[in-house]
């Protein structure tokens, strides 16, 4: 890259762009390629406010870390023709283009730019799912990335197609986007198919993923997302079969209960005896002596064959002793 100063043409070798994954600690290098008295070597982040140094070597102070930028920045290479720092655990808020200015005598500052853009991309989610044709698979892949990732799905196998693609983008509150990709593969022939998901950001190597569709309809094996509509609608009708079921059976029985319990107490109440009344008592007392005197009536009376006479009463005995 090409270094400026003040009417003076020298070389600085640094990398305009530097691409590195968030998280990842990521070097910044600068080289002076002409011999020159240089004095200091100072490391600047340009900001929405201005410039502000980071970092500063020379031979008198050595390594010297500003304020604000301890514990993020350090020095790889301290030397005042090759000078390199690290940015560790690089952030969103780490990204920004950096100067290295290399202090000369008598010919002043000689300045180099490099920027730093992050990147972030995360393995995609490759789901697969049936569709109502059974010729027919929904594939779906997802990936989050920042900037917005590319999102590819395919198929090595011969004969195999996809159709109805679509690609839906949404931007999350971290400034990262998730992009996720759809289509219908068709064109099955009875054997186990492999789709793949590749996802990709810039000159970044893609990430891949791949999944295996069974030959067999596809209800339970990996890769697949729950039941279809026809197998959720079956179930949804049988549990409320079941349902309605268990509802008219407890009717049933609290109908049976009840009424068992009606018979109980008409059965009590027919076995109870009843305490007869006055008028009762006393119809059934002149029936009984009705019956009496009919069968009294009926039965003849036996004549004595002998007739004994009374005997003479104890005053009657003692009457006649007296008169004689």
């Amino acid at each position: 890259m090409e270094g400026f100063s003040k009417g003076l043409t020298a070389v600085i070798q640094t990398q305009k762009t530097v691409m590195a994954k968030v998280g990842e600690d990521v070097p910044l290098s600068c080289r002076l390629m002409q011999t020159k008295d240089v004095l200091q070597v100072t490391w600047q982040k340009l900001l929405p406010e201005g410039k502000k140094n980071c970092a500063t070597y020379s031979e008198h102070f050595g390594e010297t870390v500003n304020p604000g930028f301890q514990g993020k920045v350090e020095f790889k290479d301290a030397g005042l023709q090759n000078c390199s720092i690290v940015i560790r655990k690089a952030m969103e808020k780490d990204e920004a283009c950096y100067y290295c200015l290399f202090n000369t005598f008598p010919d002043g500052s000689l300045t180099g730019i490099t920027c730093l853009q992050l990147y972030e991309l995360h393995e995609p989610i490759l789901q697969i799912r049936e569709s109502n044709s059974t010729e027919e698979t929904v594939v779906s892949c997802s990936a989050t990335g920042r900037p917005a990732p590319t999102v590819t799905l395919n198929v090595p196998q011969q004969g195999l197609y996809f159709s109805n693609s679509s690609t839906v983008s949404v931007t999350n509150t971290n400034s990262t986007v998730t992009v996720t990709t759809t289509a219908l593969l068709s064109g099955f022939h009875g054997k186990d198919t492999q789709v793949g998901c590749a996802a990709g950001l810039l000159s970044v190597p893609e990430m891949q993923v791949f999944k295996m569709i069974p030959a067999v309809k596809r209800s339970s094996d990996d890769g697949l997302n729950g039941k279809s509509g026809s197998d959720e609608n079956l179930t949804l009708i049988v549990a409320l079969s079941v349902l309605v079921a268990i509802v008219l059976v407890a009717a049933i029985v609290v109908a049976v209960l009840l009424q068992h319990k009606h018979k109980n107490r008409d059965a009590e109440k027919n076995n109870t005896p009843h305490k007869p009344t006055k008028d009762t008592y006393e119809s059934e007392t002149a029936l009984m002596k009705q019956e009496n005197e009919h069968i009294r009536k009926r039965t003849p009376v036996k004549e004595n064959p002998k007739e004994e006479k009374p005997e003479p009463s104890s005053r009657t005995v003692r009457r006649l002793c007296d008169s004689l």
